[in-house]
């Protein structure tokens, strides 16, 4: 008996110290590492240069800079999501956010080439294991009502506040602190979102084990994903016709229905149900989120250039004209929580989709002869308060219905569809503003590139928008538990 109460009185104690899920911390953790990751993706960009001539890269290294890390993250998305879902959401978090934070410090630390691609390609292992995990977390632990439109409002605006504003702080950053700063200052903010989630969330159940884990789709999966982005990315210099490419995409193509063929059939536990895609908010959202990133991340590069090669802006003050396209996508994102207790996520995914195509159509009214005022600051408040509108409900639609076993895969499938869609997108309609530009560079033939480019990313997001109205359901808008006189759902817990 004195053994059993010692025992029990043990267990009771252990029990006591495992933290208590925080909403408010763990909202704050998603929020740090969703911006850092957003901002990583354009920091680095416009330290390039800088970053070149100080570690001796050639014209074609420099381009792995960039692909190191799009590699990895693009193509561990899914194993990551699913690593989540099957060890835990805290325990992949917590991983993914110290190799994160070593990788850039190691980066910062580089002597020579191979140092920083290698330190570039861990980041996006990191990225790949802890932005799935931080998504799934936010899934579980706001699962319904306001208090999950307010915390995707937060997400989103964090979101694209990282990637607007990365461009200003490596403008600042490499012009006044050197590029190496460009990798430390991710450091502080993994140390932070580390601290806060071993604080503020609730500790892992014991990893299941309930089946063999799925080696072969998950080694089918990374490695036609990886070719896939890895074909797409170096189109900049093997044409799309070109053996190389064709063979690179035919190889990824064949993987990837094979990992198709091994989920339908394997008795393992898969590493994507496919009924998943059963789901029309899964895949409506996810095909709507491949357009959006596409257009995105090609405006973000096509008005980067202009403003630097066609108006002849600095590094720093290019930085700093991308300001207001950061406050639109924070307006856009505090409209997006006020308008979703009153309008389905639908309705704001086509509102959003719109003003943002409005946006980027203006931008393609771009001339040698432009000013910032009058090309630029436009446009950017048009696009920015759109995007703003639609990124918290794309991922809120992305997650609905979806268990909470299966959330990590979810969030996975989503961010892995904005990856291939920002580089498939970059590819292509870089190419066609290269096509139009033509062999000489002038400022005109170079505005009249990346107006093409510009124009052709309004185009895209018409096309999610309609995906929203074709393949998403009509929804009512999100009903608060405090009106439904009903007690408010418990946070969920991994």
């Amino acid at each position: 008996m004195f053994e059993k109460s010692v025992r029990s009185t043990g267990a009771e104690a252990a029990m006591t110290k495992i933290p208590k899920t925080r909403p408010g911390l763990t909202l704050a953790a998603v929020a740090v590492v969703q911006f850092m990751v957003s901002l990583d993706l354009s920091v680095v960009n416009v330290g390039l240069p800088r970053i070149a001539a100080g570690l001796g890269f050639s014209s074609v290294g420099l381009t792995w800079v960039i692909h190191a890390y799009a590699l990895t993250f693009g193509g561990l998305l899914l194993l990551g999501g699913k690593a989540a879902d099957r060890y835990g959401h805290r325990r992949i978090l917590l991983f993914g956010l110290g190799s994160f934070g070593l990788a850039s410090l190691l980066g910062g630390l580089s002597q020579e080439p191979g140092h920083l691609v290698a330190a570039r390609a861990a980041q996006g292992i990191g990225a790949a294991a802890l932005a799935p995990a931080a998504l799934a977390l936010l899934t579980a632990t706001f699962p319904t009502g306001r208090a999950r439109v307010r915390a995707f409002g937060v997400w989103s605006a964090m979101n694209a506040a990282g990637g607007a504003l990365g461009v200003l702080a490596g403008g600042v950053l490499t012009e006044y602190a050197g590029w190496r700063w460009v990798m430390f200052v991710n450091v502080p903010m993994a140390a932070c979102a580390l601290a806060l989630a071993w604080r503020g969330v609730s500790a892992d159940p014991p990893a299941a084990r309930g089946g063999r884990p799925d080696v072969p789709g998950a080694v089918l999966a990374t490695a036609g994903l990886t070719l896939l982005v890895f074909g797409i990315v170096r189109t900049d210099q093997y044409a799309w016709t070109s053996p190389v490419t064709l063979t690179t995409l035919v190889v990824a193509a064949v993987l990837l229905a094979a990992f198709v063929h091994v989920e339908r059939t394997t008795a393992r536990e898969p590493l994507i149900r496919l009924g998943l895609f059963a789901n029309r908010s899964v895949a409506g959202a996810n095909a709507y989120n491949l357009l959006v990133g596409a257009a995105m991340a090609s405006a973000f590069y096509f008005v980067s250039l202009y403003l630097q090669r066609v108006l002849g802006t600095g590094a720093a003050l290019t930085g700093v004209m991308f300001l207001p396209f950061a406050l639109g996508v924070v307006v856009g994102s505090v409209l997006a929580v006020k308008l979703g207790y009153r309008l389905a996520p639908r309705t704001l995914l086509v509102v959003g989709g719109l003003m943002t195509a409005t946006g980027f159509a203006w931008f393609g009214l771009i001339s040698p002869d432009g000013a910032f005022l009058a090309d630029v600051l436009g446009p950017s408040i048009v696009a920015s308060v759109g995007f703003g509108l639609c990124l918290a409900p794309v991922v809120s639609t992305a997650t609905a219905g979806v268990a909470a076993h299966e959330a990590g895969t979810a969030s996975g499938l989503l961010n892995s569809s904005r990856q291939i869609g920002a580089s498939l997108g970059l590819a292509a309609l870089g190419t066609a503003a290269h096509d139009r530009t033509g062999p000489i560079a002038t400022p005109a033939t170079l505005s009249d590139g990346y107006a093409l480019g510009l124009t052709l990313s309004a185009a895209l997001l018409v096309a999610a928008v309609l995906i929203a109205l074709t393949v998403l359901r009509r929804t009512s808008p999100p009903v608060p538990a405090e009106r439904t006189g009903e007690r408010a759902p418990l946070p969920a817990r991994d």
